[in-house]
């Protein structure tokens, strides 16, 4: 009896820890992005799958939220998300999301520079490591690599 219960237990475990995760992400986000980009909708849908109620706002000048945001020249993304205290740029896997809103750094955000294929959003598989970083103040700072 003893053998069965270890696995059952270790099952058991491993779902509270996947729900504390899940748990560190915000439930509000509004993302914004061009009216034309439908793999910012995507990346929208992801958050919304992981329980993240996402606002869409498709009617904002972009270099300006950027500029708000403080992301840094040349590492920005087709979209921004505003969530909390914090930004996300671009199609930032939930991994990284999950370790950063865990963490709760000292920085604006999060981000990923460009639509690399495979990222949340963007179709196709994975074809090279994903660099994550954070950013304040238009500056990035290496995060994780994925």
């Amino acid at each position: 009896m003893r053998r069965a219960f270890t696995p059952l237990l270790l099952a058991g475990l491993t779902t509270l820890g996947a729900t504390a995760a899940q748990a560190a992400l915000p439930e509000t986000a509004t993302l914004y992005k061009n009216p034309q980009c439908m793999c910012c909708d995507g990346y929208a849908r992801h958050l919304e799958e992981q329980g993240v109620d996402v606002t869409v706002v498709s009617d904002v000048e972009m270099g300006r939220v950027k500029r708000q945001a403080g992301v840094p020249y040349g590492m920005g993304s087709c979209h921004t998300v505003k969530v909390g205290d914090y930004w996300i740029e671009g199609h930032v896997p939930l991994a990284a999301l999950e370790a950063f809103f865990a963490d709760t750094p000292d920085a604006a955000g999060i981000g990923l520079a460009g639509m690399p294929i495979g990222t949340p959003g963007m179709p196709g598989a994975k074809q090279e490591p994903y660099s994550v970083y954070t950013f304040s103040d238009h500056e990035a700072t290496p995060y994780m690599t994925l």
